[in-house]
């Protein structure tokens, strides 16, 4: 039988049935698991290690970050590889990295241990910055710069990948940081000669 109600009438002053034993307890233990959770993730994951890369990120005109970005690779410019340019910045410098479709721009000369503030912009759309093999990642936006402090503690090459979907030519985005010791050049090819 069906139980006819209208607007007009009041709903019963207990329309609902009481949680059984089991019911409370489970809920118990799934509010207690996430306050738990909650309180791990904001206070005691931080405290126990470097979980968390701190950056500063300001707006800046895309058109005036690529000015910055090409007087960056004209003082720094040792080399190009298939018409990228390859820069050897000075340690402890500033670092100006551009992702536009579908590259990374400069390629990136460094020196083994030594420490550099990587300036990074979009000048078109969002990319994703993705640092192998140390899968270092965060998001490259276009009127927003990301500055980070980076130091290379092994030599070799770096890629750097998009991960963030872009455009047809998104598989073909890849950047790269050649790492060699202290007065130690790598090949074009990213080999100790």
């Amino acid at each position: 039988m069906i139980e006819r109600s209208s607007t007009l009438v009041a709903p019963p002053a207990r329309w609902w049935t009481p949680l059984g034993r089991d019911e409370r307890m489970w809920l118990t233990v799934t509010a207690v698991w996430a306050l738990a959770m909650f309180v791990m993730m904001q206070l005691v994951w931080p405290a126990i290690g470097e979980q968390q890369v701190t950056f500063q990120s300001y707006r800046v005109d895309p058109l005036e970050f690529n000015r910055l970005t090409e007087a960056f690779i004209q003082a720094h410019q040792v080399d190009a590889i298939d018409g990228v340019p390859v820069v050897a910045p000075p340690p402890g410098g500033d670092v100006y990295l551009m992702g536009q479709r579908f590259q990374f721009k400069p390629i990136l000369r460094l020196e083994q241990g030594q420490t550099y503030r990587f300036l990074v912009s979009s000048l078109d759309v969002q990319h994703g910055l993705s640092l192998q093999p140390d899968n270092f990642n965060f998001q490259v936006l276009p009127g927003y710069v990301s500055a980070i402090s980076l130091t290379p503690r092994e030599s070799g090459v770096y890629h750097i990948l998009c991960n963030e979907y872009c455009g047809p030519g998104h598989h073909r985005m890849v950047g790269r940081i050649d790492v060699g010791a202290a007065g130690q050049a790598l090949s074009s090819e990213g080999v100790r000669p």
